[in-house]
């Protein structure tokens, strides 16, 4: 205990106790605006039955954590998904918002409406909350709060930065196309919201912290959206999207602060959103908006092909005086995980390509030995361009070349796109926080929790292997993402169900409980030839069903369990 030392709480109370007597004391641990309404709270519990209170609360989260339970041949990757991760999206991400190592309460634009991605099938009515709330963070021009501080009692609306990162807006509709194709909910578009109105960024000015006006105008969500892809259609030389001020790694603030650097992660990010949000445009009957989109997204996959590969993989971005970032003639930052990782997941990468990329991030940033994914490799320490604050990080920490798990669970769903089952799990096995502490010397090394998932991992000496900030982290949600569908293939689209294994050929089978609503479904996955994917057989109930790449079921409610059967094979 002390200043800067990890802090601590003792209680004590004191208790005599005759002979064969025995005591129950329940120590409360909370939060209240005042010692006022603390006392009040603390009454309120006295006067209740505290263990029939304790067990609403397991039946609570039972029935959040529950929704979909796996048991696969690998107990620590069961033990992750079927609890730990979901609970870490849900309550350290989404309501606290703080953890040891960052402790604001602020909201992120682009970090909440990723975390609410993983929350469709357990809690989708809390994503659909924080969509509605991300778009009213969006000012009257189309840009966004990068961050902003929730609304208080005092009439505080959320004073926020206004910045010139370049993907914030882009997660909105990402995630909205998400949301919709997950739940089916596609009312949400018309949605009313309103905008937010304040200064904009003057010349030569990267960010302004103040608190903005809420606009008298309004639109539906499905406008903020637009209005949001609208505003990031502007291209670079390359004819590769504007880098900004921050492209998801904000520590690359000063690739493109001039206006001309070119990002080609998010060429890809881009892509995929148009062509997720495009068949939004066209059942609207907004067809200029859709031929729009779909033009852009041919034009941006023509310039990643033509200016963005580099030979064995595809380059990061392009600085500010044309220099490559991610090039295999660049001394630090040669190969960059994310811009191999999303050319998969976007779709848009040549399949060869997109394969010879996979590969160099296995050969390149998958460090077996030490059991590391690295977001890319050599740090950044003394190279020109200056790419921004990442080098204030010591070299192979954090996201200056250290393993940043957020990025390495997007080559778990790059490697199951791919249909490379082994690979995929390798690597989710590699991240899994449980496999991190198997020995003592694990734990000596790890440093940190062993039920959470870690935001980063330091990859130089000598704390090679030694955990970063860990709760607080957008990774949980994505590794969640990563095993549910990437590997296990397990998605829900509206009212159907859509199996898609992609596992490790040593698996032999695995299982999937899903409720449904009233309804359950036990789902088994069969491998009897040892394959990664391929559905030879499919039944529900019995009967047999079309079998093909993946499998589609509708759900119905009805109360009944339902069984699904599937043989893997070609």
């Amino acid at each position: 205990m002390g200043a800067a030392l990890d802090p601590c709480c003792a209680l004590q109370t004191y208790v005599e106790l005759a002979a064969d007597e025995a005591v129950e004391a329940v120590f409360f641990l909370g939060q209240a605006a005042n010692a006022t309404e603390a006392q009040s709270v603390l009454a309120h519990y006295r006067a209740l039955d505290l263990d029939a209170v304790f067990r609403s609360v397991i039946r609570y989260w039972d029935n959040v954590l529950e929704t979909v339970q796996v048991k696969t041949p690998d107990r620590s990757l069961d033990i992750i998904l079927n609890r730990w991760m979901l609970y870490q999206t849900l309550v350290c991400r989404m309501w606290a918002r703080s953890a040891f190592y960052q402790a604001s309460g602020a909201y992120g634009f682009r970090d909440q409406l990723q975390d609410s991605m993983a929350l469709t099938l357990a809690r989708p009515a809390v994503a659909r909350e924080h969509l509605l709330r991300a778009a009213r963070r969006q000012f009257i021009e189309g840009d966004v709060q990068h961050w902003w501080l929730p609304p208080g009692e005092t009439g505080s609306i959320g004073a926020g930065v206004r910045t010139r990162i370049a993907d914030d807006r882009v997660w909105l509709a990402y995630v909205a196309a998400h949301y919709v194709e997950a739940t089916g909910d596609v009312a949400v578009l018309d949605e009313s919201v309103p905008f937010l109105e304040g200064p904009a960024l003057r010349t030569g000015e990267v960010d302004a912290f103040f608190q903005p006006a809420i606009s008298d105008q309004t639109a539906p969500l499905f406008e903020h959206c637009a209005r949001a892809l609208e505003q990031s259609l502007v291209v670079g030389e390359h004819g590769l999207p504007l880098f900004g001020t921050g492209d998801w790694n904000d520590g690359m603030n000063r690739v493109g602060e001039k206006g001309r650097g070119e990002s080609v992660w998010l060429g890809w990010f881009l892509h995929a959103t148009l062509m997720a949000f495009a068949p939004l445009a066209k059942a609207r009957d907004q067809r200029a908006r859709e031929q729009a989109w779909l033009t852009h997204a041919s034009a941006l996959q023509r310039s990643l092909e033509e200016k963005s590969w580099d030979g064995e993989w595809y380059r990061r971005g392009y600085f500010d005086d044309g220099t490559p970032l991610g090039s295999v003639n660049s001394t630090e930052c040669r190969i960059d995980s994310i811009a191999q990782s999303w050319g998969v997941i976007s779709g848009a990468a040549e399949p060869a390509r997109a394969t010879r990329a996979m590969s160099a991030v296995g050969s390149q940033l998958i460090r077996r030995d030490t059991g590391l994914a690295l977001l890319f490799t050599p740090p950044f320490d003394r190279s020109i361009p200056d790419p921004g604050y990442i080098k204030g990080y010591p070299p192979g920490i954090r996201e200056n070349g250290g393993q940043y798990t957020h990025a390495a669970t997007w080559s778990v769903l790059a490697y199951a796109q791919l249909g490379q089952g082994n690979n995929a799990w390798e690597l989710f096995s590699l991240l899994n926080p449980i496999n991190r502490t198997s020995t003592r010397a694990d734990v000596h090394r790890y440093k940190v929790e062993p039920y959470v998932v870690v935001a980063d991992v330091y990859s130089v000496a000598p704390h090679v292997g030694r955990g970063g900030w860990t709760w607080y982290t957008g990774s949980a949600g994505w590794m969640y993402r990563a095993g549910l569908e990437g590997i296990l293939g397990f998605r829900v689209q509206g009212a159907s169900l859509v199996l898609t294994p992609c596992i490790p050929e040593k698996w032999p089978r695995f299982e999937i409980t899903f409720k449904y609503r009233s309804a359950r479904y036990e789902i088994l996955i069969e491998n009897p030839q040892s394959v990664s994917r391929g559905i030879a057989h499919a039944e529900l109930d019995g009967q047999t069903l079309p079998s093909g790449s993946n499998t589609r079921i509708a759900l119905v409610d009805d109360g009944n369990t339902h069984s699904v059967r599937l043989v893997l094979g070609t």
